[in-house]
């Protein structure tokens, strides 16, 4: 179900992937800092998730600023919140690269207005950018290690902009429930030698799904 979902004076394009019986929980996803909400690796995963029974609205948001790319995110937070479409219990923030910077902005903002209602499940990163390509050394951890609800990230362990040690280290500080799954020798854009993508992708939907079923599980226990 393709929307418009307006933001100041434009529209965020957003397509709602939507399960077959009446979702509880739903995930919204944004891609990197190329590409849209049609890049291939969001396509299936919300396909994967909808197809399980998880809503999923991706949307697209062009601009490399991240402050831009965070306010429009919580537009489209705000906007599911508020539909009468679907009556969620909760949401959970994806992002694929920047668009992971981006949700854990979002994340760490919305949970220090504190409006308490938990509508905010957690956070997964797939492809998290931690570092800029050789420049270790300034870490994008900020909104990371204010983050209080459980964290995913899914990256691979050749990814240049997310040093294995590093983000390792990083989850170490993190106060919030957390789990890092590997995929051995992917880069940046999950690109595995030898593998297709479809393979690596089916990896990274399955992990993202059993990981989002423990953590609503949790929460009705």
């Amino acid at each position: 179900v393709k929307v418009k979902i307006p933001f100041g004076n434009k529209y965020l394009d957003a397509i709602f992937s939507v399960p077959e019986k009446k979702p509880t929980y739903a995930v919204i996803l944004t891609h990197g800092a190329g590409g849209d909400m049609n890049f291939p690796h969001l396509v299936s995963l919300a396909a994967y998730l909808a197809s399980h029974g998880v809503l999923c609205l991706r949307f697209t948001c062009k601009g490399l600023n991240i402050a831009y790319r965070s306010k429009a995110f919580k537009t489209v937070v705000e906007y599911l919140k508020l539909s009468d479409d679907y009556k969620l219990s909760g949401v959970f923030l994806a992002g694929r690269s920047m668009g992971s910077r981006a949700a854990a902005s979002v994340v760490r903002q919305l949970s220090q207005d504190d409006d308490g209602d938990g509508f905010i499940q957690g956070l997964v990163c797939l492809s998290y950018p931690l570092h800029r390509p050789k420049l270790q050394s300034k870490l994008r951890d900020e909104d990371l290690l204010q983050i209080r609800c459980p964290v995913l990230f899914v990256s691979g362990s050749a990814d240049e902009m997310c040093e294995k040690q590093l983000l390792e280290g990083v989850v170490s500080k993190m106060r919030a429930p957390k789990k890092i799954h590997w995929i051995d020798k992917a880069n940046h854009g999950m690109a595995v030698k030898g593998r297709t993508t479809d393979d690596v992708m089916e990896e990274v939907n399955a992990q993202v799904f059993s990981w989002l079923r423990e953590n609503i599980q949790l929460e009705h226990k």
